[in-house]
């Protein structure tokens, strides 16, 4: 159950979502969401996780599939969400972008306050640069005009 909860974080985060916001969607009590990624749900009704799962689903269908891995994009599937792949001892956590270093840079950039970002992004595409691509800084000349 704590690794079920961890990963719904996981692809809550990845979506921006606070707490709150997931519990508003999915028409539960932000203490619902925490107990469930917490690892305190064992006796959350399957409803609540139903609910929960429903507005996660709905918020990943926003985003170019061809971001999700494979995984995930079956994971898309109500069946699958309700039923996680199940290892050897518990949940196994699927990914949730096919390049885990793109996951962590989203990580990244929303843990900086909105104020800062314009300097983060600034850094990525000078070090994108130096690293031999020069797609990052045309793109975001292009942004500017």
């Amino acid at each position: 159950m704590r690794a079920f909860g961890r990963q719904a974080r996981r692809i809550r985060e990845f979506l921006g979502l606070s707490q709150e916001e997931l519990a508003r969607r999915a028409g539960v009590s932000q203490g619902a969401v925490s107990r469930l990624e917490a690892g305190r749900g064992l006796a959350t009704p399957l409803l609540v996780v139903l609910k929960i799962n429903i507005a996660v689903i709905h918020a990943l269908r926003g985003y170019d599939p061809d971001l999700l891995t494979d995984e995930l994009r079956r994971a898309l599937d109500f069946q699958a969400v309700i039923t996680p792949p199940i290892g050897d001892i518990g949940f196994n956590a699927t990914p949730v972008v096919s390049d885990h270093h793109l996951e962590r840079l989203i990580d990244l950039y929303r843990q900086i306050p909105e104020r800062q970002r314009e300097t983060f992004v600034s850094v990525v595409e000078v070090t994108a640069q130096a690293l031999g691509s020069n797609a990052a800084p045309a793109r975001h000349k292009a942004e500017r005009s």
